[in-house]
């Protein structure tokens, strides 16, 4: 971009900034957009970028296939039941070995490599997630009871981004392992976010699964039915819209889910006309 382009962005910018100065923005991180280092930077940064404007950037992560490399290296199977991970006690401690210690501090040290201010936290810190076991089938799985915000908020008001891994508990000390996209769903409704980003390694919702110019770029959550009889919301997808229906029902204004693999994905959906991704409101 020359000098000319880069004020006309700012200018078409400006509207965008104004409308989430001092706003929530919840944005779950993982999957496939977690293992490519250049680009898991580019988005750290963008973050920092969101945060300088003035908006209160909540980062919710996940990192599955760091788990099941550890795991295959302690020499321990891992087991899907119903595409779920059964979580016994043992699982669960690595669970949140990995996430709350390894993938969590790796992210909020790159957010201030770039620049930015962030605190690794999980799900137990400040008891902000709190769980029940979600079936007995699955071990410790956790299904959400209650979000503590506290702990968050004070964060946010400090300039902090806070680093979220999932990780649960509950009153007798257990640990749980708790969907990312569920977890970001209930923190982004606790939290009255305007706006939850799912990042995802497609690019939305497509009306042709196999013709990535079939993007439906916005669903009304009373239409998701309609879609799902049409076989439109299959498979992998039928969690992520889930979530951002539940998202949708605890209050937040919107939700998108973007491809997390494209380079400034959230910087293009949250400051500009077109936006990126498939919205639900």
């Amino acid at each position: 971009m020359d000098k000319q382009e880069q004020a006309e962005f700012l200018i078409e910018a400006m509207p965008y900034i104004r409308k989430y100065l001092n706003k929530v923005l919840v944005v779950k991180y993982g999957g496939n957009a977690m293992t490519d280092e250049a680009l898991k930077s580019s988005v750290m940064r963008d973050l920092v970028v969101l945060n300088l404007l003035g908006i209160k950037v909540v980062l919710v992560h996940g990192g599955g296939p760091e788990i099941s490399e550890t795991i295959k290296a302690m020499g321990k199977e891992t087991k899907f039941i119903d595409g779920l991970r059964y979580t016994d006690k043992e699982t669960a401690e690595i669970v949140r070995m990995v996430l709350a210690g390894k993938v969590n501090k790796s992210l909020a040290d790159l957010i201030g490599k770039h620049g930015g201010k962030a605190v690794g936290i999980c799900g137990q810190d400040g008891h902000i997630i709190k769980c029940e076991v979600q079936d007995e089938k699955l071990g410790y799985v956790g299904k959400i009871t209650e979000i503590n915000t506290g702990l968050i908020t004070d964060l946010l008001d400090l300039g902090y981004v806070p680093v979220i891994a999932t990780v649960g508990y509950d009153d007798d000390g257990n640990v749980y392992n708790v969907n990312a996209d569920t977890a970001a769903a209930a923190i982004a409704g606790a939290l009255d976010a305007e706006n939850l980003i799912l990042m995802t390694d497609i690019r939305g919702l497509l009306e042709n699964k196999d013709d990535p110019s079939s993007l439906i770029k916005k669903v009304y959550v009373s239409d998701i039915p309609a879609y799902v009889k049409q076989g439109i919301i299959s498979g992998g997808m039928i969690p992520k819209i889930e979530c951002a229906k539940e998202a949708i029902r605890r209050g937040v204004k919107k939700a998108v889910i973007i491809d997390g693999r494209v380079c400034h994905s959230i910087l293009i959906e949250i400051l500009s006309d077109e936006g990126s991704g498939t919205m639900f409101i």
